[in-house]
């Protein structure tokens, strides 16, 4: 029995793309399970950041903290630079007063998604400068947050919510991740190679688990017909593979890090705003918040032949 869990976790860990793409699957077809799970949704997010924390370990990625400046310079141009840019893009365009503009900038504004290390991995890099951008960024939040707040403070009435859902954040971010390292170093110390396909094959299972949960908006999206579901997916895939790519070819992406900081670039935990900002901003933005987890979950599939490569 025992064996046969450990290869059917290889298995998924050999085969992660496509057990993503089952879980986005999943997630459309089963639009009565999407939703049951979407109240879970932040317990889920948190026992992912908790595992990725254990499967990496403490000395792997606290051990590099020594050069402090690089995931501080990685958040403060990913953060804050990225969506003040994109505020002037949308702004000399006309359009910053639009849905499309607002979701975007929010998503510029957001921290890296808590799956990005299991990202790395499945594109076959270290997931430590990752995990390490995961955790600045989330920490330091609260503050790159306030200038974006205050540039769309028109367009988003109620804006200064998120910053208590943002504390809100780093409490479960910090624990979560106290957490994974304390088990690891009592419960797996030092893991070997088999151990470690093993950890990644959980990875990937519950990934594939929470995007059912984050697809929850997707069938009351298609109900209003498939024009509009073809808008807000042109949007994210625009905004999120656009940012990856470009990243990625203005660094000529080689080492872990690089890769990194293309693949968060497009993946942001814009989910986070679901908790924070008024009901009738919300309901606004979650065609855009249930269509994003497309390119997110198909960032290992459609690009991992560009990561792996670099």
């Amino acid at each position: 029995m025992r064996q046969t869990l450990w290869r059917a976790l290889e298995f998924c860990a050999r085969h992660g793309r496509l057990v993503l793409v089952a879980g986005l699957i999943a997630g459309i077809s089963l639009p009565g399970l999407a939703q049951a799970m979407r109240p879970h949704l932040p317990w889920m997010v948190a026992v992912l950041l908790f595992f990725s924390a254990f499967r990496i370990g403490p000395a792997q990625t606290i051990g590099q903290f020594t050069r402090l400046w690089r995931p501080l310079r990685d958040v403060v141009a990913l953060q804050l630079l990225m969506p003040v840019l994109g505020f002037a893009v949308f702004t000399l365009a006309g359009v910053i007063d639009t849905v499309p503009a607002l979701a975007v900038m929010l998503m510029l504004s957001a921290p890296s998604i808590t799956g990005a290390p299991n990202f790395l991995v499945l594109a076959g890099k270290d997931p430590a400068p990752a995990m390490q951008i995961l955790i600045f960024g989330t920490a330091l939040f609260p503050l790159t947050v306030l200038p974006v707040l205050w540039l769309m403070q028109a367009a988003m009435p109620g804006a200064g919510d998120v910053l208590a859902a943002a504390g809100r954040l780093v409490a479960v971010v910090a624990g979560a991740v106290a957490l994974g390292f304390a088990a690891r170093a009592l419960l797996l110390p030092r893991p070997d190679a088999a151990q470690i396909r093993q950890l990644d094959g959980v990875g990937v299972i519950l990934l594939a688990i929470i995007v059912i949960g984050l697809m929850a908006g997707v069938a009351p999206l298609i109900a209003t017909g498939w024009q509009a579901v073809g808008f807000w997916l042109a949007v994210v895939f625009a905004a999120n593979f656009g940012l990856q790519l470009a990243v990625f070819l203005a660094l000529r992406a080689r080492t872990s890090h690089e890769v990194a900081l293309s693949i968060i670039a497009g993946n942001r935990n814009v989910a986070l705003f679901l908790v924070a900002l008024p009901a009738a901003t919300v309901d606004a933005l979650l065609p855009f918040i249930a269509c994003y987890q497309f390119p997110m979950y198909l960032t290992p599939l459609l690009l991992g032949w560009l990561h792996t490569r670099s």
